[in-house]
């Protein structure tokens, strides 16, 4: 069916979406989704009113497109257009900015960072960000970065794991998880490691983990597993022996 959508006019589309029963909707537009073909990406623009269409499918559309394993510059291009300047209901908007942290990721991983489009998503993350008032909102660009996984965002995410409140710490931590051992760098392990060690405030301990699975997963030093194996002493039963079988799993 996406061969036939790949072949087919973007009127042909188009008129297969809108004449469709309303059961079978979602299927056609994870189809022309998939197929990327620039008529099947036409007719979506066209079919898809953010201000109209039911939740559901407009969350199919971002989920696919979000889940796509090879995306197109236009898909993204696409995504951002539907977002663009309207009032979106906060769940089609959450997912939304998601997809479009996990496109940028996609195409960067393809070696396509240098698209206008990719950058375009980039500053609409970062931009939304910075602009960000309450802290589900953070959380959200955050996550988005996280799917990104942009080695010149880390500053910005060791930024609000340190000083976020529990929910945007957590959240940055996560995001830091994500990212390969090269760009875990000495600047990363220093802020971790002032998390673990709550040099600075309290930490919730999820975020405590998380900040101990950084250091003891990427090219530890006997320093920090010596200093995280002391810490245990002081800690819940259960986030102890956590970090024990994980230091156990590391020696074996």
């Amino acid at each position: 069916f996406i061969q036939m959508l790949r072949g087919a006019k973007k009127r042909d589309v188009l008129q297969l979406l809108r004449t469709a029963p309303e059961e079978t909707r979602p299927f056609l537009v994870e189809a022309a989704v998939a197929a990327q073909s620039v008529a099947s990406l036409a007719a979506l623009s066209d079919f898809l009113d953010f201000s109209k269409e039911p939740k559901s499918l407009l969350e199919k559309f971002l989920y696919a497109a979000a889940f796509s394993p090879w995306p197109s510059g236009e898909l993204l291009h696409l995504v951002l257009d539907k977002l663009d300047g309207k009032q979106l209901a906060p769940e089609i908007w959450e997912t939304g900015i998601i997809a479009v942290g996990s496109l940028v990721g996609k195409l960067c991983q393809q070696n396509l960072c240098g698209l206008q489009v990719v950058e375009r998503g980039v500053e609409t993350i970062l931009r939304g960000l910075r602009g960000a008032k309450e802290e589900p909102e953070v959380v959200i660009y955050l996550l988005a970065l996280g799917n990104a996984m942009l080695p010149e965002t880390i500053p910005t995410l060791l930024e609000h794991a340190e000083d976020g409140p529990t929910a945007v710490t957590a959240a940055a931590t996560s995001a830091l998880q994500r990212f390969p051992a090269p760009h875990i760098s000495s600047k990363v392990k220093r802020v971790m490691r002032r998390i673990f060690h709550q040099k600075r405030k309290s930490y919730d301990k999820t975020c405590r983990l998380a900040a101990a699975e950084i250091l003891l997963d990427n090219n530890p030093v006997p320093m920090d597993v010596i200093n995280i194996l002391l810490a245990t002493s002081e800690m819940e039963t259960e986030m102890a022996t956590f970090l024990l079988l994980k230091i156990q799993s590391s020696l074996h």
